[in-house]
């Protein structure tokens, strides 16, 4: 059997749960079930979640939505990776990890088990496994402890992660009356981000 199957199983039965990733570890749900974890985190609704994937076709697919050449040419570059690219983009989606928002960030992990698993359960909305103000996780075992209960990716220990967040990348779109694509830097984090204004 696929080691991911029965977390693959609990996520459909609107379960959260927890896995390793290229970065840090995360907390999980089903994207219509992402409610539990602002809940799990006791985290504020309008910080957003990230959508992550198996690989870029996946998202694309699931999103349903006219991706941009230099959206996928972002994508290309740096996945699968530790960088995570925020889109204007609306839609289910967007509602559920992003409510009110009109952007959603995405990602895929560089992390065979983690892709695994998204193969298996399609895209989730994640988030880094602690609670809102304490410091996260980076082990299987420090995020059974931060929550306690919840499924774990077998088999631990995870393979480890770099212990740094992800880079977050923002489209901006062209810059006004050139044809330079500009990409804004949100977040520093694990990879070392492209030249303002270029891919």
């Amino acid at each position: 059997m696929n080691a991911a199957a029965p977390l693959a199983r609990r996520l459909a039965e609107g379960e959260a749960v927890l896995f390793p990733t290229d970065t840090l570890p995360a907390l999980a749900a089903r994207p219509e079930s992402a409610a539990l974890l602002w809940q799990l985190k006791q985290r504020p609704a309008h910080k957003p979640l990230i959508l992550m994937g198996a690989d870029l076709a996946q998202l694309i697919e699931a999103l349903g939505v006219p991706w941009q050449q230099p959206w996928i040419e972002q994508a290309q570059l740096n996945w699968p990776g530790a960088v995570t690219l925020v889109l204007p983009i609306a839609g289910a989606f967007t509602s559920h990890l992003h409510p009110g928002g009109t952007s959603l960030g995405l990602r895929v992990p560089a992390c065979e088990p983690a892709r695994e698993l998204l193969r298996l359960s399609g895209p989730l909305a994640t988030t880094s496994a602690n609670r809102s103000g304490e410091l996260p996780a980076t082990t299987a075992a420090e995020a059974a402890r931060q929550f306690p209960g919840l499924t774990l990716l077998e088999p631990v220990p995870w393979p480890a992660g770099s212990g740094q967040a992800s880079t977050v990348l923002a489209w901006r779109g062209l810059e006004p009356g050139t044809a330079i694509e500009e990409w804004a830097v949100l977040r520093p984090g694990a990879t070392a981000a492209p030249s303002p204004g270029g891919a």
